[in-house]
């Protein structure tokens, strides 16, 4: 799922490249326009996850999937880091979409931020230990800095982020949970809080839109 994501993101911003750049089709019905949401268009907020505003932000963005998604993926599954994601970037474009009503945003941001939350949540849950309290350390260096960012970078959707990074701390926080208990059948039982999230989430977008 990570190679097929970062394959994702590079094929859609080739192609709306090539059609047009920032005016592209592509671009135009596929980013998050809040107020296209609004009106019934609901799909924008997953596919905007797809999106990215110029190379820059296609590149920080692969960077980090390609970082954190490999071992996370390794670690519980495919079928769960789909879930996990797809859970995420709906609940960081549900932040952005109730956060700041008018705007438009691009970018998988949110949920990237959803599987940094899984990494945050493991760490705490196991601070008790060497590796744990290092993690937790190490991540909450990277947390303050990115939650900092838009304080210098205005255009960053901090909303998703948040969305994102909640979402991604409340399954981690299951997960760690299953692990510790030791439970049969844990690698399915994984992909079952991300999907339940995503679920209620999805039923929530519809309902406001």
């Amino acid at each position: 799922m990570t190679y097929t994501l970062l394959a994702a993101y590079t094929t859609v911003f080739v192609a709306g490249m090539v059609t047009g750049g920032r005016a592209s089709p592509i671009v135009l019905y596929g980013a998050q326009i809040n107020a296209a949401v609004v009106a019934g268009e609901w799909w924008r907020v997953l596919t905007a996850t797809l999106l990215h505003d110029g190379l820059t932000h296609l590149a920080f963005n692969g960077y980090a999937l390609y970082v954190l998604g490999p071992q996370l993926e390794r670690g519980v599954g495919s079928t769960a880091f789909a879930a996990l994601y797809l859970a995420a970037g709906l609940a960081g474009g549900i932040a952005f979409l109730v956060g700041a009503p008018a705007p438009v945003a691009v970018g998988a941001s949110g949920a990237i931020f959803g599987l940094f939350g899984a990494y945050l949540a493991a760490a705490w849950v196991n601070r008790d230990t060497p590796a744990g309290r290092a993690g937790l350390t190490q991540l909450g260096v990277l947390l303050a800095i990115n939650l900092a960012l838009p304080l210098l970078i205005p255009r960053i959707a901090w909303q998703a982020h948040l969305g994102g990074l909640l979402a991604g701390v409340a399954v981690g926080l299951t997960w760690a949970a299953g692990a510790q208990r030791s439970e049969p059948g844990a690698t399915v039982g994984r992909a079952l809080p991300p999907a339940v999230l995503a679920a209620v989430l999805l039923a929530g977008l519809l309902w406001y839109t």
